[in-house]
């Protein structure tokens, strides 16, 4: 918004020349980033205040962690707070023809709309289940597929109406079409190795990722900060990946497909980067207010998209390593339970509780050393994925 404003008092006057700064991704990034932030600063107190009069506040289930309990009544869905001052701050500061960016925040917000709906269950009926599983499935995978469906074409060509072209030549041609090797999937740590997926092994692996990813972060929110600071920093090296395949001159030095527009969704990370430490402020132990699925299955939806518009589903992988052991754990502690039930006639468990960092806390850790401690494991993963760039 304020790019075409800028971009129009350039054209009525040549006094305006110094808003010629706007063109520049970086500045509109670290702009976002400070909006988003003092967004979320000075609109927080009154968030949590509103939320605290609505009553909304967190159940906590009765089979968890003992210490938990102090926790119930806590204001929950804080992470409307996050959303909007991502959303606002994205609409100031990105280039509002950019078609990567609307489906980032199409996909967050759609996914945040799911996480509403699930927060709102678990507060009126006092239900801490909330929506159920098969139900919370169904509107993430729509979300996830029709996402993927755009995508797979989107990042082949460069605007919207060649992206027209090329699907309805793929229906003319009995669905079965070359994509370009951009669309492929990207080995880290080497140059120019890439396996084509075709239409549909994109759009399944597309899937998978959005809705994991959204899953997997809504599964580690379970401690005061533990999501929330993991999520800005994956997400800023994201950031760092979009800005190089958005530049024909970057992607070609470090070996990186060049996906034209892919760099715009900086802005979007800047603005998660701030917003998220302004959540941070106080979702800090002890914590003033919760995310909420609202907020955690939106932000997980988002790396997951972004993460596939940059092509680099495996650097996410690696550099969201948390996400993918708390995920981890909490499948191979039902499928371990499940397969003893058979065997034995009696339920046992891997872990001494789901997610993993509850099992950290049952063997003694306090709450704080399992965040700053998985908080650290995040920092050198992201560096490890940073690293791709150059070690390839």
């Amino acid at each position: 918004m304020l790019l075409s404003l800028a971009q129009w008092l350039q054209s009525m006057s040549p006094e305006f020349g110094f808003f010629r700064v706007f063109q520049y991704i970086t500045f509109r990034a670290v702009m976002a980033a400070l909006t988003a932030l003092l967004i979320g600063l000075f609109a927080g107190p009154f968030v949590i205040r509103k939320l605290t009069e609505l009553k909304i506040g967190q159940p906590v289930r009765g089979y968890g962690v003992d210490t938990h309990l102090v926790k119930r009544g806590t204001p929950t869905m804080g992470g409307v707070l996050i959303l909007l001052s991502i959303a606002i701050s994205t609409l100031l500061w990105f280039d509002l023809s950019n078609r990567f960016v609307w489906i980032v925040l199409l996909v967050t917000v759609g996914f945040g709309a799911i996480g509403w709906v699930d927060d709102w269950r678990k507060v009126v009926n006092k239900d801490p289940e909330g929506m159920r599983s098969r139900e919370k499935y169904f509107w993430q995978s729509l979300i996830g597929l029709l996402a993927a469906l755009y995508l797979v074409f989107s990042i082949s060509e460069s605007n919207n109406l060649r992206v027209l072209e090329l699907f309805f030549q793929w229906v003319r041609s009995g669905f079965d079409i070359n994509l370009p090797p951009k669309a492929g999937l990207l080995l880290p740590f080497f140059k120019e190795v890439s396996y084509p997926l075709g239409v549909f092994g994109f759009v399944i692996l597309t899937y998978l990722v959005i809705v994991g990813s959204s899953n997997a972060v809504n599964l580690t929110d379970g401690l005061d900060g533990l999501a929330i600071m993991p999520v800005v920093m994956v997400g800023s090296a994201l950031g760092v990946f979009a800005y190089v395949t958005g530049s024909s001159v970057y992607s070609k030095y470090l070996f990186f497909p060049h996906i034209p527009g892919s760099g715009e969704l900086l802005i979007f990370t800047a603005a998660m980067a701030g917003a998220g430490l302004a959540f941070l402020w106080f979702n800090a132990h002890p914590a003033q207010v919760f995310m909420g699925d609202v907020g955690a299955l939106a932000l997980g939806a988002a790396l997951g998209t972004i993460a596939v518009i940059v092509r680099q589903e495996i650097v996410l992988a690696i550099m969201g390593g948390i996400f993918v052991v708390e995920a981890l754990s909490v499948m191979l502690q039902v499928m371990y339970f499940k397969f003893t039930r058979r065997r034995f006639g009696e339920g046992r468990r891997l872990f001494r509780m789901a997610p993993l960092h509850h099992h950290f806390e049952k063997g003694g850790w306090k709450e704080t050393q399992v965040v700053i401690r998985f908080w650290i494991i995040t920092m050198l993963l992201c560096l490890v994925g940073l690293s791709t760039l150059k070690l390839r």
